[in-house]
């Protein structure tokens, strides 16, 4: 049985953080593991994890307690979602899409010290996100990207909410969807209008939860990519889509203060490529030590080369691990510049080293490990994946990363 990423007294985890990790790392190696070939072969989206998350009552980890769920913090949701990485790098990938919508409606939104009027509107609509979550074991998606400069955070949402009695009706796409099709709510960030000719605004962003089967949603294009391909991330279209008042996810206006004040949240999809760097390591030694299952039990660790390249993968590992460990350790509303900074350079690293580390085992391991018979060669493809997700590209860290060492906030040349 693989020992946790992050051993309980090694990282100092809490027992609830340790308990979690362990319920997600034996789901992970008792199930998901023995899918993840049949989900990446077909682009078939992993319902019957879905239906194991549920079950273990995962997909309730970040509702609070008070509602059912398990009540983690952000720092806790990531261990666990790295154990789901580790064996099925689609489902911890899509896992973050729904537990999203639950982190940031729970204690990411009460750190923002709302108006007491809406707070009370805000707890009344939560709960009934909550109970569909907990008690009927609903899906929530998080379409984000549109194809332009929204997702990244520098424009308005292309997507459209125009107000109308009782609601909104809603028209725009979202590309790369994660759970098309297989989500029972799609979590749509969209800009609120008074008027069909009206152009949308950041501080205007609603937060809505529209339903599967609403009239005028329509799941669109093929699937068929590099990796994370159980992702089944279609492209998804609204065409005057009528969303109820009681679908807000969160109060009119507020995410773009969410975002600004709490930018540790765009690290959650970070969790799926810390699992597959994990991953990656654990079967370099187990076919060098000839300990792969279904494969003779050739040793092949008495070569030099060998131990050289898997001390490099441990180097290499080591780091990646403290800094995202150190960088989900201070998440919270209103980090400093340095921390800040720290995040990004986390999501850089794992994003970065997740795939070097991949190419490495390849390399290490030998022709065989190419085979799609063996969990190299996905973990290789699904890992090169990361660094091109929004809102915190490989290239946005960097710039993000350079402009803020050499700039103070005002200053320019």
């Amino acid at each position: 049985m693989d020992e946790l990423i992050f051993p309980k007294k090694e990282w100092r985890l809490t027992n609830e953080q340790e308990e979690l990790c362990n319920l997600s790392k034996n789901l992970g190696s008792k199930r998901f593991s023995k899918r993840a070939f049949k989900y990446d072969s077909e682009a078939s989206f992993p319902v019957e994890n879905y239906k194991d998350l549920a079950e273990k009552g995962l997909l309730g980890i970040c509702v609070p307690k008070k509602y059912g769920g398990f009540g983690a913090d952000l720092k806790t949701y990531m261990l666990a979602a790295a154990e789901i990485g580790r064996y099925c790098g689609a489902t911890a990938l899509t896992f973050n899409m729904h537990v999203s919508s639950c982190l940031w409606t729970s204690f990411l939104i009460d750190d923002l010290k709302l108006d007491e009027e809406i707070k009370i509107e805000h707890e009344r609509l939560r709960s009934e996100h909550y109970k569909r979550i907990i008690q009927d074991g609903k899906i929530y998606a998080q379409p984000f990207s549109e194809g332009g400069a929204a997702a990244a955070g520098f424009k308005a949402f292309g997507t459209n909410a125009l107000k109308v009695p009782d609601g909104w009706l809603v028209n725009g796409k979202k590309i790369f969807a994660s759970l098309s099709g297989h989500a029972d709510y799609y979590g749509v960030l969209c800009s609120a209008i008074r008027k069909k000719d009206e152009c949308g605004s950041r501080k205007n962003t609603m937060y809505l939860a529209v339903p599967k089967n609403a009239d005028g949603v329509s799941v669109e294009g093929d699937w068929d990519p590099l990796g994370m391909r159980g992702t089944v991330s279609r492209t998804l279209v609204f065409r005057d889509v009528f969303v109820s008042e009681k679908e807000q996810l969160m109060p009119a206006g507020v995410y773009p203060e969410a975002a600004a004040r709490w930018p540790h949240m765009f690290m959650t999809l970070t969790p799926a490529y810390m699992g597959i760097a994990q991953a990656a390591f654990d079967f370099t030694i187990k076919y060098l030590r000839g300990e792969v299952e279904g494969m003779a039990p050739v040793k092949r660790r008495m070569y030099p080369t060998k131990q050289l390249a898997v001390a490099e993968m441990k180097v290499m590992l080591e780091q990646t691990k403290a800094i995202w460990f150190q960088a989900i350790s201070e998440a919270g509303p209103d980090p400093s510049k340095e921390s800040l900074m720290r995040a990004y350079a986390a999501q850089y690293t794992v994003m970065e080293n997740s795939n070097k580390l991949t190419q490495l085992a390849l390399r290490t391991c030998g022709g065989q490990a190419m085979l799609k018979t063996l969990p190299l060669e996905r973990l290789y493809r699904d890992s090169r994946c990361g660094s091109l997700m929004l809102p915190w590209t490989a290239e946005l860290c960097l710039d993000k990363l350079g402009t803020s060492t050499l700039y103070e906030e005002g200053e320019s040349d």
